[in-house]
């Protein structure tokens, strides 16, 4: 399963599932915006185990993601959450800092919990290059790709003008030839990176997992405050579309930093708990929810505003996403969405100049549906 193929299905309510295993990982980067370390808490496994194993041929996502914290930690879990997913048609992806990659070796416990996966995103960027060298990485990535498995990098810097991701983006399409896909992000002042990072580096985010104008999925990709420009207009936003496993394994409908972090979630992104809703409660709660509809087709002027709908505000988004026609507006705009493809997507979510990259190798639609190769970046 190609990079540009998870993307393209990111707008699309409960087409996916991102799932967060561990907060643990033994890398420390200073951007981190899970701020994940050696010390952390696990997902229930039972229950995300119980949560997987409910999918069925004619009720299941598209896509399972798997983040953390370091999901390949857990790598005996990674593959069973993997072939329950595979027995109901679901393909599922794993995004890692690498962390096993020191001297470029890939692991026999992780290789074989790979072997189970449809994709492989590694990140890189300045501050895990600082913790795993950048030659044992692409080593790594290259053993994975002889091995048969589809991979891509998510590639991380500082502003779209940072050095960093012109260099790196070259590196990669040189070393592997095109083959490899890319998605780029800008850091976020969330997490450890709160303390450094401002908001003058923000752009909008996205990520493997997705991301939201101040948010983020637990994938590593920081935020912004969430603080609206003062001619900030309401936008859609798609990123409220996959529902996402928090690791207390609470199901939100949002995948911002702040909601899978902060409890309780705000009434209406809370979609259930893995430990007492399957995957038809949630999918439903997902596509039918009459706010989350009115987000994803006339959204709000920040996260933080979205974050905090109350009174007359969540009134009307009920009102707006219960209207006869909320729903096939809804398909509609997720639809088209798809079919615009993941570069369109990410000129909006990700770092616009580098948004083609993700079409490398294959497997992707360019702005007009058609499938055809990636343009040269301006970057």
């Amino acid at each position: 399963m190609r990079l540009a193929e998870i993307i393209e299905r990111r707008p699309v309510p409960a087409a996916g599932l991102l799932a967060t295993l561990t907060r643990r990982c033994p890398l420390s980067c200073a951007h981190c915006s899970t701020s994940s370390g050696p010390r952390g808490e696990d997902t229930p496994a039972a229950a995300l185990r119980r949560f997987v194993g409910g999918f069925t041929p004619a009720d299941r996502p598209d896509v399972l993601m798997l983040t953390g914290g370091e999901p390949l930690l857990l790598p005996a879990l990674v593959a069973d959450l993997a072939e329950r997913a595979t027995a109901a048609g679901t393909r599922t992806a794993v995004l890692s800092g690498m962390f096993f990659a020191s001297g470029g070796r890939v692991p026999d416990r992780v290789l074989r919990a790979l072997r189970h996966v449809a994709h492989f995103s590694a990140s890189l960027d300045v501050f895990h290059e600082r913790e795993i060298p950048r030659a044992d990485v692409f080593r790594a990535v290259h053993i994975l790709e002889d091995s048969g498995i589809d991979v891509s990098f998510h590639l991380t810097g500082n502003s779209v003008d940072d050095p960093y991701l012109a260099e790196i983006t070259a590196a990669v399409r040189a070393e592997f030839a095109d083959r490899v896909a890319m998605l780029v992000n800008h850091v976020r002042p969330v997490g450890r990176a709160a303390a450094w990072a401002g908001a003058g580096t923000v752009s909008n985010v996205g990520g493997l997992n997705g991301g939201t104008r101040d948010g983020t999925s637990a994938d590593g990709v920081p935020a912004a405050d969430g603080t609206p420009a003062a001619d900030a207009a309401p936008s859609p936003c798609a990123m409220a579309a996959w529902p996402v496993v928090a690791f207390d394994g609470t199901v939100v409908a949002c995948c911002n930093q702040r909601v899978v972090d902060t409890r309780p979630v705000p009434e209406h992104l809370r979609l259930g708990h893995v430990a007492e809703d399957g995957w038809p409660d949630v999918r439903r709660r997902c596509q039918d929810s009459p706010v989350l509809r009115a987000l994803r087709t006339s959204g709000t002027t920040s996260c933080a505003d979205c974050r905090g709908l109350a009174g007359d505000d969540l009134a009307a988004a009920v009102r707006t996403g219960s209207r006869p026609a909320a729903g096939a507006v809804d398909a509609l705009g997720a639809r088209l969405q798809r079919e615009a493809g993941a570069a369109v997507l990410l000129r909006r979510y990700g770092s616009a100049p580098y948004a083609p990259l993700v079409l490398l190798g294959g497997g992707g639609r360019d702005g007009d549906g058609a499938v055809r190769a990636p343009r040269e970046t301006t970057a």
